[in-house]
C-alpha cells in the first residue's frame, strides 16, 4: 500500500520560494506508469492541481502556475519535491502530494493522497 507524507516549512515570506517534499513509502516513484502530483487548497476554495512528475522523470505543470513551479525527485530517497517561486499571500493553502496509475491533471483522478500540510505566506 503506497503512502505519502508531505514535509516542509509552514511559514514562508512573500517573494520567497516555497519548498515541500513528499516522501513515498510502500512503493517506488520509478514504478512504471505512476504519476506523482502536487495539489493545493486555499482556505475556503477548491482543490487546484499544480503539476506532476512521472515515473520516467518527465514533468508537466498547470499552465496557470507553470512559470513559478518546479517539481523534481530524489530516487535514492524515494522523494519528490515542489518548489513554487515568488510566493504571495494568495499562495497560502494546504498542499497535498498524491499519486495515480495514469496521467492525472485533475484532483478527482488521483488515487492516493498524503494528509496535507498548511503553508502560510506572510511577512
Amino acid at each position: 500500500q503506497v503512502q505519502l507524507q508531505e514535509s516542509g516549512p509552514g511559514l514562508v515570506k512573500p517573494s520567497q520560494t516555497l519548498s515541500l517534499t513528499c516522501t513515498v513509502s510502500g512503493g517506488s516513484i520509478t514504478t512504471n506508469y505512476y504519476y506523482w502530483s502536487w495539489i493545493r487548497q486555499p482556505p475556503g476554495k477548491g482543490l487546484e492541481w499544480i503539476g506532476y512528475i512521472a515515473y520516467s522523470g518527465s514533468t508537466y505543470y498547470s499552465p496557470s502556475l507553470k512559470s513559478r513551479t518546479s517539481i523534481s525527485r530524489d530516487t535514492s530517497k524515494n522523494q519528490f519535491t515542489l518548489q513554487l517561486s515568488s510566493v504571495t499571500p494568495e499562495d497560502t493553502a494546504v498542499y497535498y502530494c498524491a499519486t495515480a496509475r495514469t496521467i492525472a491533471t485533475m484532483a478527482r483522478y488521483l488515487e492516493v493522497w498524503g494528509q496535507g500540510t498548511l503553508v502560510t505566506v506572510s511577512s
